[in-house]
């Protein structure tokens, strides 16, 4: 047949409908979700007769095609992956994995009816607040505390509350800039701040702070650099010294922690982080701090210093648009009670868990994986267990690492191609993704977050790599 007579000859889309497959689609997806599908499908066939295809496809070849693509919309977007990057606190996926009792009370909350702003005492409006005021006030050692969406709306509405139309002095060696391109100056200007820089970028001293302070200063703003350092010939004022300079000249002090942890890290063998505690002792009026971090609970922006502070915050029109939603609030809540005791937090919270595993735990268990890992990827593949270094990440410690282990994955001869990525893209393309890295000409599985091996080992057999 020649063009038109093949273009004549395709199945009209309610022959396409009428096909098993296309009569499946209707029953399973809706009529108006497999009409569109279908003439897709159809338009799909006449543009490949266009461009000189040699099938002719039939009703049911189309029917087949169009509960392909119903069924692929139909595929949740937020996929389960396995994060052996070697990034405990991976922005890109999903940072902190939420401890079982946050699980169980967002799943709660979302099941049934909970007295979210109601006073049961009352019988009286209450504040959703209340549900974890108590508790950060507990584990902060601050007069109150109130909490918004993220930490970066937590800065907002702190800066918008506090110095609206007023200048903010911020060291300059402190002029951050966060994932996806946010930097400070860009969130100082929308909440309606000026920003007054101060210092240099490696050197900022007490009396920086002292000359800048004048009628228009709304506050002092101390931040937390979170993912660099500068080192070298550096000086910088820390909360503590720059409470009394906060306190002479009238202002407030605000310290912006970024990460924030509520617990000493080096108790899990880590580098030492100062606490939200630490910085409320230091003396700043208000401290900001983020919940899906080190904290390891979902993400939120949490607020603690002087009750008065607090109560402006409060009132901004800004609190409404940034407020936690139940599901979060019963996670948080739960989380945070997780903290009352400190000696059991690894065992129940994954973030400090996965951070606090010791390297020869994390060997053995890559030296019982390595025989069934060598035979799901085949003679192609050498898989070696070696030792490697973790990081927390989410700017949290950047300069510090962790060691760790994992499998190093390379072509056991030598091949053509980019076989690093095309391992990676490989792995990506598994049931359940698998995510590494790629580093010195291999692609590496950090084990440090991988806590059952078996189901793992089940996933490989269905690698197809062909680097």
């Amino acid at each position: 047949m020649d063009e038109t007579a093949r273009l004549r000859a395709l199945p009209s889309v309610d022959e396409v409908l009428r096909s098993p497959a296309g009569a499946g689609a209707v029953g399973q997806f809706g009529r108006q979700a497999a009409l569109t599908a279908a003439r897709r499908s159809v338009d799909s066939a006449r543009r490949a007769i266009r461009g000189g295809a040699g099938i002719q496809p039939s009703a049911e070849d189309l029917g087949a095609a169009m509960v392909a693509q119903l069924a692929d919309a139909a595929t949740p977007r937020i996929r389960t992956i396995y994060n052996l990057t070697g990034t405990v606190l991976h922005t890109n996926l999903g940072r902190a994995v939420l401890a079982e009792a946050a699980i169980e009370a967002a799943t709660q909350a979302m099941r049934e009816v909970v007295a979210l702003e109601f006073d049961l005492a009352s019988g009286k409006r209450g504040e959703r607040d209340d549900l974890v005021r108590d508790l950060l006030v507990e584990l902060t050692g601050a007069e109150d505390a109130t909490l918004v969406n993220n930490n970066a709306g937590a800065l907002m509405i702190v800066l918008s509350a506090l110095a609206a139309g007023r200048e903010v002095i911020v060291s300059r060696g402190e002029m951050i800039e966060i994932g996806g391109a946010f930097r400070l100056p860009d969130i100082m200007a929308r909440s309606g701040v000026k920003l007054r820089e101060i210092g240099t970028t490696n050197r900022t001293h007490p009396r920086d702070y002292r000359d800048a302070a004048g009628g228009e200063t709304g506050l002092i703003l101390k931040v937390h650099t979170s993912n660099y350092r500068v080192e070298g010939f550096t000086a910088e004022v820390t909360g503590r010294e720059l409470a009394p300079i906060a306190r002479e000249t009238g202002l407030p002090l605000v310290n912006d922690l970024g990460s924030g942890t509520l617990v000493d890290l080096t108790r899990f063998g880590l580098g030492h982080e100062p606490t939200v505690a630490d910085a409320v002792r230091d003396g700043a009026d208000i401290v900001t701090f983020s919940g899906d971090k080190l904290l390891g609970g979902p993400q939120a922006g949490f607020i603690v210093g002087r009750r008065e502070l607090i109560a402006r915050i409060n009132k901004n029109p800004m609190k409404r648009a940034l407020r936690a939603d139940k599901i979060r609030l019963a996670a948080i809540e739960a989380t945070l009670r997780l903290y009352r005791n400190p000696d059991s937090l690894a065992e129940h919270l994954p973030t400090l868990r996965h951070l606090a595993r010791s390297q020869a735990d994390i060997r053995s268990m890559a030296d019982a994986m390595l025989p069934q890992a060598q035979a799901a990827l085949g003679p192609s593949f050498t898989v070696e267990v070696r030792d490697c270094m973790s990081q927390i990440g989410s700017g949290a410690l950047p300069l510090s690492t962790i060691p760790s282990a994992g499998l190093r994955i390379t072509a056991a001869v030598s091949r053509s191609g980019r076989v690093p990525e095309e391992l990676a893209a490989s792995f990506r393309a598994l049931p359940v993704p698998v995510i590494g890295r790629i580093e010195d000409g291999a692609f590496w599985l950090d084990l440090r977050c991988l806590e059952a091996p078996k189901p793992f080992l089940a996933n490989l057999a269905f690698f197809g790599g062909s680097a």
